[in-house]
């Protein structure tokens, strides 16, 4: 679970008047009510939800992006256009260093992550994964000063013969800015992880990036739909779609041709399906994981799954859902509502741990429906340890029968283009005044400020 995000000098955040990082908190403030929203372990409470508000281009998306570039690094290294993604509301932010930190909880400790980046070149400058402490100490599991071209392993990573390897492979890139250690421990390292017990630390920080965390985009699909083909959830998930309204009343997989899956797209997509598809047909030849699920293609109005059997014959199958007693619909057929509200579901019935980012939630739905979808979240989320955080415009939300004070953010701009965070918490709301009212009428900030687009006749 994600319990802080530390950014600054990227994409509109510069930083604080202090000079520190722009902060986003998942740990709870002073509110007393609503526990059943929070994951309280009797060392820290965090929530399960955060809904974040602001005017368009005051930097919402900016913080969903900033997540997820610190993501794709750490999983794939420096993206393409990343040079571009330093803070740009000063010239001289272009030679500073931009900072990324995450801290998370990781079956029940708590770890912090970062690096820093000059990301104009390309540049790592320091990385760092310290494991905090409930009484305010940490433990460095290692730490690098790519400047000085030093590193340091902490006692735990610290044990005679597995120092040696760590040693090396520490050393190697000792000079190398443009690669993190963590990437490169995670880059074809089984038998050490295997024989080491003690460095596995750093394979599960590398998979919550990989897994736990899961981060959308409103032009993209949030679901591969992989929930909808598990038999076991049929029922639940066709109670839930029902109870959203969507007329939906159950669903079927059906077999389609490889050639249906494949229109429509280039040659050269075509070519490489193609070829994934040969080359796992082999691998399951050799008798290698028999009728797994291959390929997974989604689109904003097509789903199609390919499988491959014993005989290394491939099988594609799409979902149809029916709508009364006999009407069955493909996904090209269903309104841009309803396959949002089949994109979320995903969440509803997320597993343990896992921490979703959605960046404009109420995109194709309906205000009443947005509204559901929290509440039904939450009401879920009580028997599991998951989290959302949404960018939202939806002030039916900013509601104190539904959230908590704490759940609510705002995202402002300055007059110079620089974003700012901030929490609710952060001002003395009382709790029977009309947040929503008081959102709309620019009271927290958040809302565009419009100057005269055509002049005013005066005639």
């Amino acid at each position: 679970m994600l319990i802080r995000f530390n950014v600054k000098n990227v994409l509109s955040f510069a930083q604080r008047a202090n000079g520190q990082s722009e902060e986003f908190s998942m740990i709870t403030g002073k509110v007393r009510n609503k526990k059943e929203h929070i994951y309280d372990d009797g060392k820290i409470r965090l929530l399960k939800l955060a809904a974040v508000y602001g005017a368009n281009a005051a930097g919402k998306s900016n913080l969903v992006k900033a997540m997820d570039l610190m993501r794709k690094i750490i999983l794939h290294g420096l993206p393409e256009g990343h040079t571009e993604n330093y803070c740009k509301t000063a010239p001289h932010n272009i030679q500073k260093p931009s900072y990324f930190e995450m801290e998370i909880l990781l079956s029940g400790r708590y770890f912090s992550y970062g690096f820093e980046i000059i990301l104009s070149q390309s540049r790592f400058i320091s990385e760092w994964l310290v494991e905090l402490h409930a009484n305010d100490t940490e433990n460095i599991l290692f730490t690098r000063d790519l400047e000085k071209g030093t590193y340091e392993f902490g006692d735990t990573l610290s044990v005679s013969s597995l120092k040696d390897i760590l040693d090396i492979y520490a050393g190697d890139i000792a000079n190398d800015a443009s690669v993190l250690f963590l990437t490169l421990m995670n880059t074809n390292k089984k038998k050490l992880y295997d024989t080491y017990k003690e460095v596995s630390v750093i394979k599960e920080v590398f998979n919550w990036f990989r897994s736990g965390l899961d981060i959308n985009y409103p032009d993209l699909p949030v679901s591969d739909y992989t929930y909808l083909v598990k038999a076991e959830q049929v029922d639940e998930v066709c109670r839930i779609i029902s109870a959203f309204g969507t007329g939906i009343t159950d669903f079927r997989i059906v077999d389609v041709t490889i050639e249906t899956a494949l229109r429509g797209l280039a040659k050269t997509e075509r070519e490489k399906i193609a070829w994934r598809l040969e080359r796992e047909a082999a691998r399951l030849r050799a008798g290698e994981n028999v009728g797994k699920v291959v390929l997974i293609m989604r689109s904003k109005a097509e789903f199609f799954m390919v499988t491959i059997g014993k005989d290394g014959k491939t099988k594609c199958q799409t979902i149809e859902f029916r709508h009364g007693k006999d009407s069955y619909f493909n996904l090209s057929e269903e309104s841009d509502g309803t396959v949002r509200l089949l994109d979320l579901l995903e969440i509803l019935l997320a597993k343990e741990g896992k921490t979703y980012v959605i960046d404009e939630l109420d995109r194709c739905l309906h205000p009443s429906l947005t509204y559901k979808f929290i509440d039904t979240y939450l009401r879920l989320a009580k028997k599991k340890n998951i989290q959302l955080i949404v960018t939202t415009h939806e002030s039916r939300l900013l509601d104190f029968e539904l959230l908590r004070r704490d759940e609510i953010w705002f995202v402002d701009k300055k007059n110079n283009g620089e974003s700012s965070l901030y929490s609710l918490e952060e001002y003395n709301a009382r709790f029977d005044k009309k947040i929503d009212k008081a959102y709309m009428e620019g009271r927290y900030g958040g809302v565009p400020i419009f100057s005269t687009i055509f002049p005013v006749n005066e005639d």
